[in-house]
């Protein structure tokens, strides 16, 4: 069984699964599929983290880190020298090295079964012979057209046809992709084996791309800041990082075991909110009632001040998780819960401790660019495609709309796959996207902007330095019980992802939804703590809702103090999840209607 955010991508990954391969074989086909289906999403330049099981150690789950770190030269000094106080959200200065490719040829090498020409065909197919060009993925390119027309001419030349935004459907090609994966194939063809052919892979990837990247970064460009700055990413930055795999950061909950990566990511906040609300009542746990929603969304303010203060690449800042997980610790901030909202970011203390600094609370931000020195920014307030996409982007874009200034929500990419001997992956590939930075020639994809989750701050434990990781939002998900794997599941959307994978797990665990019913239900997040994409704002108290949950549960809602915005009936999450009943081998798959886009198959 495959669900993924694109049809294309389960599509592929399902036909893997028919010829013979398994879960991981499947897998990396999907993900390098989504990498030319989803460009404005993610690319081989950006990053992933994914969590698994093998059918022959089910109760230990694995983390795969594709999370690349900060360059060498990615200091604090030198961002403050360049006159930025915060990281771009757009820009080859805010590049991580790429973590995504290495990661997944790494978990190809060691778990699957196929050789990497035949999982990386349906690729190279779709780059080499074209796809149909999402609407989404056109109404990108029409918001940063003028950003790559005026400033990134390599974008121009790749993504715009006679200077336009190639229309939806519009059948589109990558052919320096396509070369670049063929050429990655062909440098294995004289291994002695599998496993060293793909090592040869890895290695004439770090080298081809190293190369090209330290040669074009080097070139000042425009950045979210409105100023043109050069990059800092070196080739020998790109030959250091090689992806790893770490032991899964776990909590029990209800019985049921939750496995998350570790606090170099944003995964321990889902966990410590699942902690706090596990000491309440199974009717203050229901997303569709007024007290479920309020009392899950304070949940979730509490677990993000944790994740804001505390969190950090554990290699280099040690993190109190066991604490920060504890049942004692979970009890204090449960008691922090009332019947209003809390306006406040609310961190909790640590034994023997200094608690770090909370990150600066901007409700706005304002550059210091000059009023229309930005393409479409008519305020000079931010630049065309900075942060992390959209989740909709609007059919049409008015001046004035926060669209058309760069406004974003996030969102990316997501794959989970299931097999027959019961190996099970989640994984979410991100960054890259293509209104990242300007187009690498010879590569046709761009560097990813990961180092805007850092702060220009030495006391934050996410603060840049170089060889650090930055503090990634990507957080899959696996749910095991008596050591037995159950349900792999994961979304896209920045801040949102474990939010809304909160819900899913309520709803299924507690509230007996099945897995589709659990993604296809009204959905809710709270914007309450510091954002971690460019420009880092944040609004106290604030709310985002799905229309369907009712006007008198909203209206509820306000009445405690939220500040609630409506995002639209069908607006909020793009969950997919895959199942497997130990005691059956039987196999489900569920994905995600809004923007009729995810898929789920399998049989």
């Amino acid at each position: 069984m495959v669900g993924s955010t694109h049809w294309i991508a389960t599509a592929s990954a399902q036909a893997v699964l028919e010829r013979g391969g398994n879960a991981f074989d499947a897998a990396v086909a999907g993900a390098f599929v989504l990498h030319v289906v989803e460009p404005h999403l993610n690319g081989p330049g950006g990053d992933m983290t994914g969590v698994f099981v093998t059918a022959d150690a089910p109760s230990a789950p694995r983390v795969l880190m594709g999370q690349g770190p900060a360059p060498a030269g990615a200091t604090i000094e030198h961002f403050r020298a360049e006159g930025l106080d915060l990281v771009p959200g757009s820009g080859a200065l805010a590049a991580a090295v790429p973590g995504s490719v290495d990661a997944w040829l790494l978990l190809l090498r060691d778990h699957g079964t196929w050789d990497l020409g035949d999982v990386l065909a349906y690729a190279i197919g779709y780059a080499r012979d074209g796809h149909p060009v999402l609407d989404r993925v056109s109404a990108t390119l029409s918001l940063v057209a003028g950003l790559f027309r005026d400033h990134w001419p390599t974008s121009a030349a790749h993504w715009l046809l006679d200077g336009e935004a190639p229309a939806p459907g519009t059948l589109v090609t990558n052919p320096e992709y396509a070369d670049l994966l063929d050429a990655v194939v062909a440098a294995g063809s004289g291994a002695a084996d599998r496993r060293q052919a793909i090592d040869l892979a890895r290695a004439a990837w770090r080298e081809r791309v190293g190369a090209a990247v330290e040669a074009f970064v080097r070139t000042p460009h425009r950045h979210a800041d409105g100023g043109d700055h050069a990059g800092v990413m070196t080739a020998a930055d790109i030959a250091g990082f090689e992806a790893s795999y770490e032991d899964a950061c776990t909590a029990t909950f209800r019985g049921y075991t939750i496995a998350k990566t570790g606090a170099w990511g944003q995964g321990p906040a889902l966990l410590a909110a699942l902690k706090i609300l596990e000491g309440f009542d199974d009717a203050a746990l229901d997303p569709s009632t007024e007290l479920g929603a309020h009392t899950i969304l304070e949940a979730q303010k509490l677990a993000m001040a944790d994740r804001d203060v505390w969190y950090g690449d554990p290699a280099t800042e040690d993190v109190p998780l066991d604490h920060l997980l504890g049942e004692e610790y979970a009890a204090q901030r449960r008691a922090l819960i009332t019947d209003t909202a809390s306006h406040e970011v609310r961190p909790g203390d640590v034994p023997g401790r200094p608690t770090p600094p909370v990150p600066t609370l901007r409700t706005e931000y304002a550059t210091s660019a000059p009023a229309g020195s930005l393409p479409g920014a008519p305020t000079g307030g931010a630049a065309a495609g900075v942060g992390e996409p959209t989740v909709e982007v609007p059919s049409v874009v008015e001046p004035d709309s926060p669209a058309h200034t760069g406004a974003t929500r996030g969102d990316t990419c997501h794959i989970d796959v299931v097999d027959r001997w019961g190996n099970m992956v989640s994984a979410t590939p991100s960054g890259g996207w293509l209104q990242s930075s300007p187009t690498v020639p010879g590569l046709g994809f761009c560097l990813g902007t990961r180092l805007q989750m850092t702060w220009l701050d030495e006391a934050s434990p996410s603060a840049l330095v170089p060889g650090r990781r930055p503090r990634t939002t990507l957080t899959p998900t696996l749910v095991l019980r008596d050591g037995e794997p159950l349900i792999a599941l994961g979304s896209p959307g920045g801040d949102q992802q474990d939010q809304w994978q909160l819900l899913f797990l309520l709803r299924v665990l507690v509230g007996g939804y099945t897995p589709q019913q659990a993604i296809d239900a009204p959905a809710l997040h709270t914007t309450s703590f510091p954002g971690s994409f460019w420009p880092r704002t944040w609004t106290p108290g604030g709310a985002v809702v799905e229309d369907r949950l009712g006007d008198d549960l909203i209206a509820g809602l306000e009445r405690r103090g939220h500040v609630v915005t409506r995002a639209g009936d069908w607006a909020l999450g793009r969950l997919s999840a895959v199942t497997r009943d130990p005691a059956t081998g039987l196999l489900g798959a569920a994905a995600n209607p809004r923007g009729a886009q995810g898929y789920a198959a399998g049989r």
